[in-house]
């Protein structure tokens, strides 16, 4: 039907290799592809991204930033996803610092300018041990609005527990939240699909990709 698989890229902010999160995406990566489609973990413990730096022209420069690491890499493969998947444990009552990073320096020195995550389906993945996963989960789905991607409601979020000293999934309810979001955004990108064939039109207006650019005022 369509001339490539949907494909569905992770954002993995976790620093512990087969931790709890990346239990998490595994699982996830297994339904996606039981339905036919791609599935792709970035690891940011992997790659070598700067925090954002003292700088200070982040709001009125009009270009990508200057500093050199695998962040413009990244993003460009964000791009080629239909959906991504933000996953990150949470670390002393908040986000983990590679995610925080990651969402500061891919907003303000890269996607802010046109918006190319638009339109892409989103979802979210938090895992923690007792507390403070809504937050955490929160703060994400703020980001992801804020690049004008599509939440797919899929009943409860999928926040993952454990309490065990080894990681595991061993939250049942929080497996089946993570199992309907997957569905759900796999559904919503075939959705999506078919759509741009028949309204080919960007569902994105060009003067509402970048909130510096000021809003068309519709008729009265």
């Amino acid at each position: 039907m369509y001339d490539r698989p949907v494909r569905i890229v992770a954002i993995c902010g976790s620093e512990r290799h087969n931790g709890n999160t990346d239990l998490a995406l595994e699982y996830a990566g297994e339904l996606i592809r039981e339905r036919d489609a791609e599935f792709e973990v970035i690891h940011l413990r992997e790659h070598r991204i700067s925090p954002c730096s003292p700088c200070g022209d982040c709001n009125s420069r009009a270009t990508s930033c200057e500093l050199r690491d695998d962040m413009p890499g990244i993003v460009d493969r964000l791009r080629q996803a239909d959906g991504l998947i933000y996953a990150t444990p949470v670390h002393g009552f908040g986000l983990a610092h590679l995610m925080q990073i990651f969402i500061e320096r891919a907003g303000v020195g890269y996607l802010r300018f046109e918006r190319p995550l638009a339109n892409k389906v989103g979802g979210i993945i938090v895992t923690g041990r007792r507390y403070s996963e809504a937050s955490v989960h929160n703060q994400l789905v703020d980001n992801l609005l804020l690049n004008r991607m599509i939440l797919v409601g899929s009943g409860f979020p999928a926040l993952l527990r454990n309490t065990e000293a080894q990681p595991g999934l061993n939250d049942e309810e929080g497996l089946d939240a993570l199992e309907r979001m997957v569905h759900r955004m796999l559904d919503m990108c075939g959705l999506l699909r078919r759509s741009q064939g028949e309204y080919p039109d960007d569902l994105l207006p060009s003067y509402d990709r970048n909130e510096r650019i000021p809003r068309r005022r519709l008729p009265v």
